[in-house]
């Protein structure tokens, strides 16, 4: 399996045990991938990744299409069993998949029965002053709602059961410029709402959207962790990039094609 140095703000530290499976792990990091690796038939999506993901932060995953982002947030939710390593995370993840998957024949008022009837956390105050401040309609179907709500609907969903770990995967991939900026700004908010330090991992290929949400970046390339830290540290480091666009551009050039 191919390999790498870790680059900076990616840590060597190993836990003990060897088992494939997603481990809970309550100490200052939100997620820690050890020797992290999954294999499709011949393809390795993602191969020897170490690193942490510090607690109470918002991180952006940022990398080219078929980078290994989506492979790496659904081995921290559970939804994929590793091919080789250890992936550890904190309890009461939440995660809003591709797409921000809906039920369209569902009302909104329907989503948030169903959230609470699913979660014994779940915080029906701020669903529905989520929902409220999303401008969405109780009645509406899913089915009927603009992209920009689809989204906020499914982020309502998982904020309101309280996690520990917000897990968003390509969020805002398919919204416009304004709907994209709400979506980041709730996001923002629900961290700030947070009592319990909620850490938020979001992936995006919009490295724009990671500088001005984000204060910790992660970049996959080739299925492996090319760069990670905090933002004002990876800048400062790098005096020859003039923006966090710039750095991840000068790391993306020297991945073999």
């Amino acid at each position: 399996m191919p390999g790498r140095r870790c680059q900076p703000g990616v840590s060597r530290r190993h836990r003990g045990d060897t088992g494939r499976s997603v481990n809970l792990w309550p100490v200052n990091y939100a997620i820690e991938a050890n020797g992290l690796g999954k294999r499709y038939g011949r393809r390795w999506a993602l191969a020897d990744c170490t690193l942490t993901v510090p607690a109470g932060q918002v991180v952006g995953l940022v990398g080219p299409n078929g980078a290994g982002k989506t492979t790496l947030l659904e081995l921290a939710v559970g939804l994929l069993r590793p091919t080789t390593g250890t992936i550890t995370v904190r309890r009461r993840a939440g995660f809003v998949a591709q797409g921000a998957p809906v039920y369209d024949g569902l009302t909104v008022a329907d989503h948030l029965r169903m959230g609470q009837a699913l979660n014994t956390r779940w915080d029906a105050g701020l669903a529905r002053r989520r929902a409220d401040a999303a401008g969405l309609d109780p009645r509406q179907q899913a089915g009927r709602l603009s992209g920009g709500q689809r989204a906020q609907l499914a982020l309502t969903l998982a904020v309101a059961k309280r996690p520990e770990v917000l897990v968003l995967d390509e969020p805002v991939a398919n919204l416009d410029p304004l709907a994209r900026r709400d979506f980041l700004d709730s996001v923002a908010a629900a961290v700030t709402d947070s009592a319990e330090g909620t850490t938020v991992v979001f992936s995006s290929h919009l490295v724009a959207d990671v500088e001005r949400t984000c204060g910790y970046l992660i970049l996959l390339a080739g299925g492996q962790v090319r760069l990670a830290g905090p933002v004002g540290s990876l800048l400062a480091a790098h005096a020859h990039a003039q923006s966090l666009d710039d750095l991840v551009v000068s790391y993306l050039r020297e991945v073999p094609r």
